[in-house]
């Protein structure tokens, strides 16, 4: 049985010191920018030499997390940062957008490439997509069953890499915009705020509906390795040293143990465990229970063994304690606690200074602003903290390399010829999910009509049960950006059959969509999903035979212009109108819960759809720029994308956009998402508030 890699997470020196010490084979970590745990305290490059250094000497490997979108205005600083990456040497960097893979393999083709998790692949299709593109490795998306990850090993040749334990996304891998739409923070630039975290409200009840449990497969351990998973990965670049270390050194005892008692090595691997502090364990979609299993509204978001609510206060300052009732995990001086507000407006990590146990309950040290109400979770004990040996040098000094300042190479691409052109017309093209949403379309009939190819539109498309509005030159089929192992072999028998009736014109949301039009007469646009928010990024699908792309719709003005040059810019769709999927979620949801619209704590409202498909949350108020079609039009750009996939269109709603859109107003109730003020970037100021506009339409609001 070939050695499977257990590789750990390594957010700070002390991460990587307990990581190493209990046993990882590898760590994977991230600088100071360009990754996807921009919050938590990431390496100085001193520190990175140092450590790349050192793990080589000890035959360890190390990766580095470059699995972020980047802008055009940091072109040059992506540059720069590869640039010295290829000069230390890691053994490998995890990427997520295409630009950064353009860049490393016409520039630093010793870097070797491996697929974030936040690349959404989950398909052997997708996989060996990238494996023609230079990647030598991928991690799949954490939305799959056992049955799909056996299937993917068989069909690629690609290493696999899978999360084996820590926290989860709700949403699929690299397809949440919610934490973008509540303030620029967005999950595809490092900067997510766990927004499936949050209570939320429907009517008089609340509840934690989207915040799942954590992940824990060290029962399906034994499988990976049979089957020749490559590399099993903990998550946690933003826990503890004593969490990296306990959940390092339960997999590391099974691993080593395979070849002799299985099922006591797994015993033992997972009584150690126990002692990890978070959230209670799922397995995820490997459980055939579905959302029960891994959604559970009663459990807080917050990470720790729960300990209660503070009933009574007294003091202040360093003097403030909480009362909290009696337990049976014992609490001393020393132990770190994370309190979280009642109505979840803030959570704090806290080291306990004194404790005190009475008839009443324990009376604990807590911050100064919470109080009665707020809940408490214990999160590590003084006893679990081990020192280990430091990976890093004692003396960095010697480890002065930083990036340069090197300007990246400009990014020129062939003038698309007339016949590319013609391909689709220029004007308006509207989105809908149903195909009774197709004929309120009529009524201002778009150049082209998009329509979501869910389960339901396949039936009635393939086996003919009605006529349709469009005709098949004016139709486009808009595939899911999800494209699961299970799917695969229904879009391979499907969409030639669509080829074969008739339908030409596809936009395409997922790298395993490329390799299903090969040497077929298909009219391919590049779908939001394929994030090209920068001239590399751009390039790359461009030279995949994709001239037409949507700009992603959390993108901005500024970076859309700095992106796409003016003569590629009539082959650039923007979209005027939308209701941003915020979560995607590979379940469907109604088996779990009832209810259809819920708010947040600042009275945002939301709305959840469900079907067989999967589920979607959307805004209630939806993203819009109507009034910019003229000024788009003027800065070169000529199609354009109104979206109502979501919920049902009505003739009213279509109407009073259409209307807008002609008379080049502003939408009421509406939101510009990050197009006015773009991404948030500094983390020393405060949120962004999304830039609105006036409220009032009744159509745009829950019945």
């Amino acid at each position: 049985m070939k050695s499977i890699e257990l590789l750990a997470p390594a957010g700070s020196p002390e991460a990587l010191d307990a990581a190493i010490h209990e046993g990882a084979d590898a760590v994977y970590l991230g600088l100071k920018n360009f990754n996807a745990r921009l919050r938590t305290s990431n390496f100085a490059y001193s520190q990175f030499e140092g450590a790349v250094k050192s793990l080589h000497r000890m035959g360890k490997r190390i990766y580095v997390t470059v699995n972020t979108v980047f802008e055009q205005r940091e072109a040059d600083r992506m540059y720069q940062f590869l640039k010295y990456l290829a000069a230390i040497g890691p053994d490998g960097i995890i990427v997520q957008d295409f630009g950064v893979a353009r860049m490393v393999r016409q520039h630093f083709p010793a870097l070797k490439l491996h697929a974030s998790t936040q690349m959404n692949v989950s398909s052997s299709r997708g996989a060996n997509v990238l494996s023609r593109q230079g990647f030598s490795r991928v991690v799949l998306s954490r939305e799959l069953t056992m049955e799909e990850i056996k299937t993917i090993r068989e069909r690629t040749t690609m290493e696999l890499e899978l999360f084996v334990h820590g926290a989860l996304c709700v949403s699929e891998s690299g397809l949440c915009l919610f934490s973008s739409y509540l303030g620029g923070k967005s999950a595809n630039r490092g900067m997510c705020t766990q927004a499936c975290r949050r209570l939320y409200r429907n009517n008089d009840e609340s509840g934690y509906y989207f915040s799942p449990a954590d992940l824990q497969l060290i029962d399906q351990v034994p499988v990976f390795a049979d089957i020749g998973i490559a590399s099993l990965k903990i998550e946690g670049r933003m826990k503890s040293a004593e969490y990296v270390g306990t959940v390092v050194s339960a997999y590391r005892h099974l691993l080593d143990n395979l070849e002799g008692n299985r099922e006591q090595a797994l015993e033992e691997a997972k009584a150690i465990l126990r002692h990890d502090f978070a959230r209670p364990k799922t397995s995820f979609y490997m459980d055939t229970a579905g959302p029960s299993a891994w959604l559970d509204p009663n459990q807080a978001g917050g990470t720790g063994i729960p300990l209660g609510t503070i009933y009574k206060v007294r003091g202040t300052g360093a003097d403030r304690r909480g009362l909290l009732g009696k337990t049976s995990v014992t609490i001393e001086a020393g132990d770190s606690i994370r309190l979280h507000k009642k109505d979840d407006s803030e959570r704090k990590s806290h080291k306990i200074s004194q404790v005190a146990v009475t008839d009443e309950g324990v009376w604990v040290s807590i911050p100064d602003n919470f109080d009665i109400g707020d809940s408490v979770y214990i999160i590590q004990t003084r006893a679990m903290t081990k020192r280990y040996p430091s990976v890093l040098p004692k003396d960095l000094s010697p480890f002065r390399r930083m990036p340069g300042r090197e300007s990246a190479p400009e990014v020129s691409l062939p003038l698309p010829g007339k016949t590319e052109k013609d391909l689709f017309p220029e004007g308006i093209y509207a989105a809908v999910s149903r195909i009774e949403d197709l004929f309120v379309l009529q009524s201002a009939k778009p150049v082209r009509a998009m329509l979501s190819y869910t389960r339901s539109v396949a039936k009635a498309i393939l086996e003919g049960t009605g006529p349709l509005p469009f005709s098949k030159n004016e139709l486009i089929l808009v595939l899911d950006p999800y494209y699961p192992e299970k799917l695969d072999s229904i879009f391979s028998d499907e969409i030639p059959q669509l080829l074969e009736k008739g339908y030409r014109q596809f936009v395409v949301n997922n790298l395993a969509h490329l390799s299903l039009f090969r040497n077929t007469e298909a009219r391919l646009i590049a779908g939001p999903y394929l994030y090209s928010f920068n001239s590399w990024s751009f390039a790359q699908l461009h030279e995949q035979g994709l001239i037409f792309k949507v700009t992603p719709v959390e993108n901005n003005r500024q970076n859309l212009e700095r992106t796409v040059s003016e003569n590629l810019r009539p082959y650039t769709f923007v979209t005027l109108f939308a209701y941003p999927a915020l979560f995607r979620i590979r379940a469907n949801l109604s088996e779990r819960y009832t209810f259809e619209y819920f708010s947040d704590g600042k009275d945002e409202n939301f709305r959840l759809i469900t079907g067989e498909d999967g589920s979607l949350v959307i805004p209630e108020q939806p993203f819009s720029i109507v009034d910019k079609q003229e000024f788009l039009k003027e800065a070169g750009f000529s199609r354009f994308i109104l979206d109502f996939t979501g919920p049902p269109l009505k003739k009213v709603d279509y109407k009073d956009v259409m209307s807008a859109l002609k008379a080049g107003k502003s939408l009421p109730n509406t939101t510009r998402f990050n197009w006015k003020d773009g991404f948030y970037s500094n983390p020393d100021e405060g949120p962004k508030k999304p830039s609105s506009q006036p409220s009032v339409p009744r159509q745009f609001r829950k019945p």
